[in-house]
């Protein structure tokens, strides 16, 4: 008798993805026969009967329809063949569905639906498949743990990293690289070497955008009575050979904001969270040869007077190229202020292991109505870069919102 494929909805010219079955092979009613693949949902088509497969008529990558041939079978007894059961269609969720649902493994659902790779007999989930074309693997390379021998996605992540050991070790991305171009054909070109700076930083940077979700929260501080007190602060601190800068005034309201929400002083390793009873705070520093972030320890324990000097003495060791490991070692939290240059906002880039970065940018005099009527004031903008799989945005905005609270009046700080 002709097998054929069953009523499978609205589909057609579905992609066979697998096929189950060889010549010969005895198969009973409801085993598989082969696999089809929507673009989410694979679909098994099961024998009706109990018999021997005498030959095929489909193949891997032929795209089949209801009432399609897929097999000649020589039915066992003289039993009338039993009415073809309805297709089994297990749905296989996107990724974007995953993403969304993430207490939802796919890897462990049952049923579990697995395909067949035109490389050979593997089996693997849509999903793995999609996953593996899109990391460039052949699944025919990979050891499957599953059922069967069913590739899960763990197997196939393993498999991946792996592969990029030897450009990890080499200082590589594990990314497909960025295709070389002549410059010289359009223009003139110079080249120049990166600085060591620049190389040493880079890798930790991109390592961090590509580990770390981040999320950027924006705020306002109103820093007009600050930044007056500050300059009183200032002119006394010339006359000792030190400057007081709104960065000290920074560092000691992060660190009274960060005592108030532990979670942003905080790592994460594996699935716990490392919370930090101390406040070493990390400062960019823009050199010549680039940014470099010494590191200002026990920051919650200071006054400003210490921390200014703190930063001025780290400030000319960063310049001067003279900052040992300890003083760019054991930051708990960022700060990069781009106060003396410009900009209205920016991303910062979390330095990882650290979970969240504040970013500064040149104040500015705006009209702020204070219930009357508006009134120049000296508003600060703040950017807080946050690791969102330990920070949520409600979190973020309270921060934020404390420490520009804390900014908007100086006496606050010692409360």
């Amino acid at each position: 008798m002709e097998i054929r494929v069953p009523d499978i909805g609205d589909f057609t010219d579905v992609p066979v993805i697998e096929v189950l079955v060889t010549p010969g092979t005895e198969v009973r009613a409801e085993d598989p026969l082969i696999t089809l693949e929507t673009d989410k949902a694979t679909m098994e088509v099961p024998s009706p009967v109990d018999g021997t497969i005498v030959s095929l008529s489909v193949a891997i990558g032929d795209k089949v329809s209801q009432g399609s041939v897929i097999a000649i079978a020589e039915v066992a007894g003289a039993a009338e063949p039993a009415p073809a059961p309805v297709v089994e269609e297990t749905a296989t969720p996107v990724v974007e569905e995953v993403a969304q649902q993430p207490s939802r493994d796919p890897e462990t659902s049952t049923p579990e639906p697995t395909t067949v790779s035109a490389s050979g007999n593997v089996r693997a989930t849509p999903l793995v498949r999609r996953l593996a074309t899109e990391l460039e693997v052949d699944l025919a390379a990979v050891s499957g743990s599953g059922p069967k021998g069913r590739i899960t996605k763990q197997d196939l992540l393993g498999h991946y990293e792996k592969s990029l050991a030897p450009a990890n070790a080499a200082g590589g991305t594990g990314i497909p690289p960025i295709p070389e171009v002549d410059f010289s054909k359009f223009g003139p070109v110079r080249t120049v070497p990166l600085s060591r700076i620049k190389k040493l930083s880079g890798p930790h940077l991109h390592r961090s955008w590509l580990n770390v979700p981040h999320v950027t929260h924006a705020d306002e501080a109103d820093i007009t009575e600050l930044d007056a007190y500050r300059r009183e602060l200032d002119a006394a601190a010339k006359a000792e050979g030190y400057r007081v800068t709104l960065l000290s005034f920074l560092l000691k309201a992060s660190a009274s904001a960060l005592r108030k929400y532990p979670e942003l002083n905080s790592s994460l390793s594996g699935e716990d969270l490392v919370l930090k009873d101390y406040v070493n705070i990390g400062v960019a520093v823009d050199t010549p040869d680039g940014l470099v972030v010494p590191v200002v320890k026990d920051v919650d324990r200071k006054g400003i007077g210490e921390l200014s000097r703190d930063l001025g003495e780290l400030s000319a060791k960063a310049r001067d190229g003279k900052l040992s490991a300890s003083d760019m070692q054991g930051a708990t939290f960022t700060i990069s202020s781009l106060g003396g240059i410009g900009g209205t906002h920016f991303t910062p880039i979390v330095n990882a292991p650290e979970v969240a970065i504040l970013g500064v940018v040149r104040s500015k005099m705006a009209p702020v109505w204070d219930g009357e009527a508006f009134v120049p004031r000296l508003m600060l903008p703040l950017c807080l870069s946050y690791d969102h799989r330990v920070i949520d945005g409600a979190l973020a905005a309270r921060f934020t919102a404390h420490l520009a609270h804390l900014a908007a009046d100086v006496r606050r700080l010692v409360l």
